[in-house]
């Protein structure tokens, strides 16, 4: 069993023809789907799949490329939409210092938000870092300074010393197909330091194929070769991983074993 931890059924690419998206991941093996949500006017659409497909959950939040458009959103509509019972986890909210497509002030707010919306509501929040490393550290600290919340890195891309200081914090941290880029040689290596306990994979789709897939649209069905791939490096067979990936991510989503979520 595999669960692609974070994937986006609801975007261009995947949503024309989600039936059969579906179904080539249940082939390949893949018997769970977190739906991610990036902006609001996302959310009642990315539930409704999750509401239909008995396999796949769902996340609200606000993407930090969407922040500007969301500045004014306020934790009362957050933590409404959070209690839907496919709702298992926030985000994908954090910083993105590459595109700067928001202001940063307003990133900042907003995932400070959304954490306070994860440790009321004790919902793992889905965390976007990109060229972002120091604030994203620096929040984080600071927040669980307040008191401690469920979250992971999602396709994980940045520095192993950022890598070991999430860690640290107590999250979890999520792979991509990325990982399997020649040029990502760096990524590779401390992908073999994550501790068991603390890894999950994902597609991202319909982004970031992996290989041997690159260049083609991504989806779900993929997680299967980053699986694949990442076991090869630690040195376990896929199964192995497969199994260990799956408990993190029930341990993390413990909304997802609840009556009502599955």
């Amino acid at each position: 069993m595999l669960i692609d931890s974070h994937c986006h059924l609801v975007y261009q690419g995947l949503v024309e023809r989600q039936a059969e998206v579906l179904a080539n991941a249940r082939a390949a093996g893949v018997d769970g789907f977190l739906n991610i949500s990036t902006r609001e006017r996302e959310w009642d659409e990315v539930v409704a799949v999750a509401e239909r497909e008995p396999d796949v959950w769902a996340t609200v939040g606000i993407h930090p490329h969407e922040a500007d458009q969301h500045a004014d959103l306020g934790r009362e509509k957050l933590l409404a939409a959070s209690d839907h019972p496919k709702v298992i986890g926030l985000g994908e909210s954090g910083l993105d210092y590459y595109y700067d497509k928001s202001d940063r002030d307003v990133q900042r707010d907003l995932f400070r938000m959304h954490i306070g919306v994860a440790r009321e509501t004790g919902l793992p929040l889905v965390i976007h870092t990109r060229d972002a490393d120091r604030d994203t550290a620096d929040i984080l600290a600071d927040e669980m300074g307040k008191g401690a919340f469920p979250a992971l890195i999602h396709c994980f891309t940045a520095s192993p010393a950022f890598g070991r200081q999430v860690l640290e914090m107590g999250l979890t941290i999520s792979l991509s197909g990325i990982v399997t880029f020649k040029n990502a040689v760096e990524l590779q290596e401390f992908a073999k330091e994550i501790p068991a306990g603390r890894l999950l994979v994902e597609t991202d789709s319909p982004f970031l194929a992996p290989v041997p897939h690159r260049g083609k649209k991504c989806e779900p069905a993929f997680v299967r070769n980053t699986a694949e791939f990442v076991a090869d490096l630690r040195g376990v067979n896929v199964e192995e991983l497969a199994a260990t990936t799956t408990a993190n991510f029930f341990a993390l989503f413990t909304k997802a074993g609840r009556k009502g979520a599955a």
